[in-house]
């Protein structure tokens, strides 16, 4: 006797009228809230400031559709020692490299200048990067994870990215002493052993990561995780709500983050619109804070950046965009829906998790964006430190989450 299969209950769409109803209104404002937010940007700012509003939304989209995060990924190996996110971050990363390392050897891209994140290698990266682990398993998300997790209704992701503006402009503040620590100078492989060099130098370290993440995990498992989320959809279905395989997330991140390059002319970052954003509450609340004499602030563009309307930020307007496709891409799965019940011990843990997130980001020069991602897209050996650095971190950040009674068990469809 045949038997049907049907789809597990997280990827079943409901066909309930009333729910179908309210599905249909949140994908209505969602949208509406999207197209306005494109059509302001156009009228008020540039076209550019549109376009990168839409990249953004798509990065959200991606995101959400793929549950294309660092912090699960990592702690999944860790923990549980499955490596399919890692491998399919390992995907990300050598699409990118193939992209980026022969325009930013040219030094241009479609005529335009183009450079990455070539970042000094010290204390700064070290430590940064490695506070910046353990605050994105406490806080349960990375830069981008907050944004998307909070576009999806996941209101949990609030005071962790509060506690990344708090984090980032208490850094702001200590960053002149972190740059005098020791370091080294930034080292650029691109430039030290030309382009194809480089590209095939990366391309076998990332091969090597992903063969011991599948060697680990046939050891312990017996057998290697399957990246097949979307049995039973239709096709329209699995582009419009998911979920889609991991490695459907890695290779959009990396034409976005390679269509940002082309249009900014560096790749995209996220972190370093925290400080930003926590300068401007600042100056909002007229707290006394001398940020004027403070050496972040007197770097080239920053300063502007205080005085200038966050729609005029290229990372805020990226950051915002984030946000708001995560929203658009819930809301047309039919899975949007405020998430703010939670213990008193997991709000306390995202807050200081936050504050760990934005001071280790800001003296690492950036993120799992703008750092790991970007720095190794950029050829920068600052990104190889950073990854070592925050996956120890991630490591330490993993076994301290009992104490504020969070799980470490993860599921097959885990987000950031």
């Amino acid at each position: 006797m045949n038997s049907v299969q049907t789809p597990p209950t997280d990827y079943a769409i409901s066909t309930d009228p009333q729910t179908s109803n309210s599905n249909l209104i949140t994908s209505g404002l969602a949208l509406t809230a999207f197209a306005y937010s494109l059509y302001w940007l156009n009228q008020n700012e540039s076209p550019q400031q549109m376009w990168l509003m839409v990249i953004g939304g798509l990065l959200g989209l991606a995101l959400y559709h793929a549950s294309f995060g660092f912090t699960t990924a990592w702690r999944n190996f860790i923990i549980n020692k499955r490596g399919r996110g890692l491998r399919a971050q390992m995907v990300m990363l050598a699409v990118a490299v193939c992209l980026f390392f022969p325009a930013l050897g040219a030094g241009e891209l479609f005529g335009e200048e183009a450079r990455g994140y070539v970042r000094p290698l010290g204390f700064s990266v070290l430590i940064g990067a490695f506070i910046f682990g353990i605050g994105m398993q406490l806080g349960n998300g990375c830069a981008s994870g907050n944004l998307y997790h909070a576009g999806g209704g996941q209101l949990r992701a609030i005071p962790s990215m509060f506690g990344f503006m708090v984090g980032g402009l208490w850094a702001t503040a200590d960053y002149e002493w972190w740059m005098e620590k020791p370091q080294l100078a930034p080292v650029s492989v691109i430039e030290t052993a030309g382009v194809l060099p480089a590209i095939l130098i990366n391309l076998a370290l990332f091969a090597a990561i992903a063969g011991f993440t599948y060697w680990l995990e046939k050891r312990t498992h017996g057998e290697v995780e399957a990246d097949k989320p979307h049995q039973g959809l239709t096709q329209w279905r699995r582009y419009l709500q998911g979920p889609w395989p991991f490695i459907w997330g890695a290779l959009v991140l990396a034409l976005l983050n390679f269509t940002t390059l082309a249009i900014t002319g560096r790749p995209w970052a996220v972190a370093v619109a925290y400080p930003l954003w926590g300068a401007k509450l600042a100056m909002l609340l007229e707290l006394e804070l001398e940020m004027d004499f403070w050496t972040y602030w007197l770097q080239p563009g920053r300063e502007a950046a205080l005085e200038e309307s966050l729609s005029s930020d290229v990372n805020s307007v990226m950051n915002a965009g984030v946000l708001l496709g995560a929203f658009v891409a819930a809301a047309m799965a039919g899975k949007f829906s405020f998430q703010w019940r939670l213990p008193l011990l997991h709000w306390i843990a995202a807050l200081i998790g936050g504050v760990m997130l934005g001071y280790g980001a800001t003296i690492a020069f950036g993120c799992n964006i703008g750092a790991y991602f970007g720095g190794i897209a950029s050829g920068s050996l600052h990104g190889w430190l950073w990854l070592v650095a925050a996956f120890a971190g991630s490591y330490v950040g993993s076994y301290l989450r009992p104490l504020f009674k969070l799980e470490n068990k993860t599921s097959t469809r885990s987000a950031c």
